[in-house]
C-alpha cells in the first residue's frame, strides 16, 4: 500500500492564527499524526492534491513543508490502517455516547416541540458522523454500527414511523429480464433506481419512460407502481429493503436521495447539496430521458465507487 507523508515547521516566531488554522485542516482531513510530528495519509490522489496545497500554504507562511511518498519497515500496512480506525473509532465511540442517551429519551408521547429538539440533536450528531465517515478511509467497523444506530434513532422519531407496513423481500432472480417503466423526465429517485436496476438486477434491463405501465411491466416511483413510495420511504430506499441490498455505500446514497427527494430534513450528508445542483440543473436541459439515465447512472456509479471504497463489500442477508 502506498503512503503520503507531510513533514512541516512553521516559524517560531509565527501567529498562533496559522498554526491553528493548520491543525484544524489537518484533522479536518483525517491524518495520522507518527512520532516525530509528521501527518500521515493513504497515497489516494485526493489525498496528496490536499498535502501538496497545505504544503504551498506552509511555504507561504514562512515555513517549510515537504510532501513525500513513503515506504514503511517496521510497521506493516495494517498496523498503519489500525492507527486510522483508532482514530475514527474515537470519534464514532463519542457519537455514539451522545446517540445512546438521546435514544433513551425518546418517549412516544413526547410533545411536539421535545421531538423537535430531538430531530435537532439527531441532525448534529448525523453532521458529525458525516464529518467523520467523509475521512474514514478504511472503513472502520464502529462507522457503520453507529449508522445504525442513528437511523434506528431516526425511525423512532418520525411521524408514524410506529405505523409503516415492513416492506415485501423479493429476490432479485425474479426480477431479472423484466421490463420496467418509469414516468418521464426522471429525477433524483427515478434516476437511483434506475441505476439501482442496472447494477444489482439486471444489467441488460429494458427501461422505459411513460405515463402508465403496459402489462407486465414494472413500474417503479409511480402511482400504484411496485417499488414507490411507502410511508416515509423513497422508491429507492424501498426497493433496497425489498432486494435485501444492505451495504454502508447504499445507505448513504439512500440518505442523499431521500432528502433530495422528500426534503424532510431527515439526513444531513455534506455530499447532497452539490448533487441536488447538478440534477437541478439537468431537470432545466432539453435532454432526452435516455440521456438523463445515461448521466445519472454515471453520476451514482461515482458516488458509489466512492463509498463502497471506505466500506465492506455489498452482501446479501441470509435467510433462514
Amino acid at each position: 500500500m502506498d503512503w503520503i507523508v507531510l513533514s512541516y515547521s512553521l516559524s517560531a516566531v509565527a501567529r498562533s492564527g496559522p498554526r491553528v488554522a493548520l491543525w484544524r485542516r489537518l484533522r479536518r482531513l483525517g491524518v495520522v499524526t507518527l512520532p516525530g510530528g509528521s501527518q500521515l495519509l493513504p497515497a489516494r490522489d485526493e489525498c496528496v492534491e490536499a498535502f501538496q496545497w497545505l504544503a504551498q500554504e506552509i511555504r507561504q507562511a514562512q515555513g517549510e513543508a515537504v510532501v513525500m511518498r513513503v515506504q514503511f519497515e517496521g510497521m506493516t500496512d495494517q498496523q498503519l490502517v489500525d492507527l486510522f480506525h483508532a482514530a475514527r473509532r474515537e470519534e464514532y465511540l463519542a457519537i455514539e455516547a451522545e446517540a445512546t442517551a438521546l435514544e433513551k429519551t425518546i418517549d412516544s408521547k413526547a410533545k411536539l416541540k421535545d421531538r423537535s429538539q430531538m430531530q435537532d440533536q439527531l441532525s448534529r450528531l448525523r453532521r458529525r458522523h458525516a464529518d467523520a465517515a467523509r475521512v474514514d478511509y478504511f472503513g472502520c467497523p464502529d462507522g457503520s454500527r453507529v449508522s445504525s444506530q442513528l437511523a434506528r434513532i431516526e425511525q423512532r422519531l418520525s411521524p408514524g414511523a410506529a405505523k409503516r407496513e415492513p416492506v415485501r423481500r423479493v429476490s432479485l432472480a425474479d426480477y431479472r429480464h423484466k421490463r420496467w417503466v418509469t414516468r418521464p423526465r426522471p429525477h433524483v429517485d427515478r434516476l437511483a433506481c434506475a441505476w439501482l436496476i442496472r447494477r444489482f438486477v439486471d444489467r441488460k434491463a429494458v427501461i422505459r419512460y411513460a405515463a402508465r405501465p403496459k402489462p407486465h411491466e414494472i413500474a417503479f416511483d409511480m402511482e400504484q407502481g411496485e417499488f414507490g413510495h411507502q410511508g416515509n420511504l423513497c422508491s429507492f430506499e424501498k426497493m433496497l429493503l425489498a432486494f435485501d441490498l444492505e451495504h454502508a455505500a447504499l445507505r448513504a446514497i439512500a440518505e442523499i436521495v431521500h432528502e433530495i427527494d422528500l426534503r424532510d430534513g431527515q439526513y444531513v450528508r455534506p455530499e447532497t447539496a452539490g448533487i441536488d445542483a447538478i440534477l437541478d440543473g439537468w431537470r432545466s436541459s432539453k435532454w432526452p430521458d435516455a440521456e438523463l439515465e445515461s448521466r445519472g447512472i454515471a453520476l451514482f456509479e461515482g458516488l458509489y465507487a466512492a463509498f463502497a471504497s471506505h466500506a465492506p463489500a455489498p452482501a446479501r442477508k441470509k435467510r433462514a
